[in-house]
C-alpha cells in the first residue's frame, strides 16, 4: 500500500468557463436572472468573438461547448463554435443563471446588499436552491472532461462553481471573460459551508 505522500496525484480535471456576452440589462447595470431570457447586444456579440480568440490560444484546445438553455449563453456558444471552425454544443438547462423573480431589471446596486445578506428575491430562487441546482448539473460534465469542455454561462454560475469547488475563480467575471475551474476534488455538497 502506498503511503499518503507516495500516492500519485490525480490528474487535474479542468473546466474552461466563459461568461456570456453582454445583454441590454447588463450594459444598463440591471439584474438579469435566469428567468429573464434576453439576447446579446452587438457589444455582447463582439465580446463573444473576442472570447473565441482567447479560446483559440488554449493548449490543449477545447473540444466541446456546454451552455445553459438561455438565449444569451446559446448565442455566445454559437459564436465561439463558429469562430473555432465548428464544434459540438451541448445544452444543459441546469447551468442557467439564478432565477431572480421580482428583482429582474432592478439596478444591481439596489439589490447587491440584499443578495449578499442571503435574501431570496420574491418569486425567485434562494441562494441554497441555486447552489444545489449547479451542484446537480456538474456531474453531467464529468464524462466529457476528456474533450476539454468550455462552459458558457452567467456570472452567478461562476460564483456558484467557485463556492462548490472552494475556488475564488469567477467571482466577478466581466462579459466574455475566461476563467478556469478544477473539478478534481468535486464531491458531495458541504451544505453547512454554503451560504443560504
Amino acid at each position: 500500500m502506498l503511503s499518503t505522500s507516495m500516492r500519485p496525484t490525480p490528474e487535474p480535471r479542468r473546466l474552461a468557463f466563459v461568461r456570456h456576452g453582454a445583454t441590454a440589462p447588463n450594459l444598463a447595470e440591471l439584474r438579469c436572472g435566469g428567468d429573464l431570457d434576453v439576447p446579446l447586444t452587438d457589444i455582447g456579440r463582439s465580446q463573444a468573438l473576442a472570447a473565441a480568440g482567447r479560446m483559440a490560444e488554449l493548449d490543449p484546445g477545447i473540444g466541446l461547448i456546454v451552455t445553459s438553455d438561455l438565449q444569451r449563453t446559446r448565442e455566445t456558444a454559437a459564436i465561439i463554435a463558429r469562430a473555432l471552425g465548428g464544434m459540438d454544443i451541448a445544452v444543459e438547462p441546469g447551468f442557467a443563471e439564478r432565477r431572480l423573480g421580482a428583482w429582474n431589471l432592478l439596478p444591481v446596486a439596489q439589490t447587491e446588499t440584499r443578495l449578499r445578506n442571503g435574501q431570496t428575491p420574491p418569486g425567485g430562487e434562494s441562494g441554497l436552491e441555486f447552489i444545489r441546482r449547479i451542484h446537480t448539473a456538474l456531474p453531467t460534465l464529468l464524462p466529457h472532461l476528456v474533450r476539454r469542455p468550455l462552459l458558457v454561462a452567467s456570472k452567478g454560475v461562476a460564483r456558484a462553481l467557485g463556492e462548490i469547488l472552494g475556488q475564488p475563480a469567477g467571482a466577478s467575471l466581466s462579459n466574455g471573460e475566461l476563467s478556469h475551474f478544477d473539478l478534481t476534488h468535486f464531491g458531495p455538497l458541504p451544505i453547512e459551508g454554503c451560504r443560504p
